[in-house]
């Protein structure tokens, strides 16, 4: 059975979102309604209050206090590395899905999250990474050299050194390079700030099955809420 994980931990101090309760049931309420087939759905939490009709797993402390390449104020993801521990399959299962938080789900999920590869990212986002980690499907212990190979010291400077944008998607651009399976607006799968807003004036494509809003407009934002989609769609 499929696993659909997803992330909330306590937003540093001064970070432009801040992410509750409210926003993981809200995601569970999505995948429920377009993915139509037996799944398990999990948030990894420091946490738990306010999800007592959620699993819930213990956010493990490695990596917690690795800071971003870019910078205070910039997103420190290092935690979600351990994703690729070859042993995350005892606590997620064998095979799993993350989605971040700040996720509209718009059409069926099944030829996404049904992908038979055993590493499936995010892709097409910035040209200073391959790959984007609001969105992965891995079979445990896929690329495990992502887990095995971080050295919290000197790579995430390595990564930025090459050019990668990020924290720990940074990390996995630089230690997998190109050519990993992706998903793209190929698959329906947008980015809010690059493919809707600013190539669409806001409009959702027709074929548009998940947009991601990663960067400083949530879904939950008044902006974001002007959209009659972003509201008929971001509901428990």
């Amino acid at each position: 059975m499929l696993t659909v994980c997803c992330f909330k931990w306590a937003s540093p101090h001064g970070y432009r979102s801040r992410f509750g309760p409210e926003h993981v049931l809200t995601l569970q309420a999505m995948v429920g309604r377009h993915y139509p087939h037996p799944h398990r759905f999990v948030c990894v939490t420091d946490d738990p209050g306010g999800l007592a009709d959620v699993e819930t797993i213990p956010l493990w402390p490695d990596y917690a206090m690795v800071p971003s390449p870019h910078g205070g104020g910039n997103p420190s993801c290092y935690r979600r590395l351990k994703l690729f521990d070859p042993r995350i399959d005892d606590v997620l299962g064998s095979r799993f899905v993350t989605v971040d938080l700040d996720t509209v789900i718009v059409g069926d999920l099944t030829p996404i999250f049904d992908r038979s590869e055993p590493f499936v990212i995010w892709g097409e986002t910035n040209p200073r990474s391959w790959y984007n980690g609001s969105m992965m499907l891995l079979t445990a212990g896929a690329r495990p050299q992502v887990w095995t190979h971080f050295d919290p010291l000197h790579s995430p400077q390595q990564a930025l050194s090459a050019g990668k944008f990020g924290s720990d998607q940074g990390w996995i651009s630089y230690c997998l390079g190109p050519g990993e399976a992706t998903w793209t607006t190929a698959d329906g799968v947008y980015s809010y700030r690059v493919h809707v807003l600013h190539e669409r004036r806001g409009q959702l494509p027709a074929d548009a099955r998940l947009v991601m809003f990663h960067g400083k407009v949530d879904p939950w934002s008044p902006e974001a809420q002007q959209a009659d989609w972003v509201r008929v769609h971001y509901r428990v």
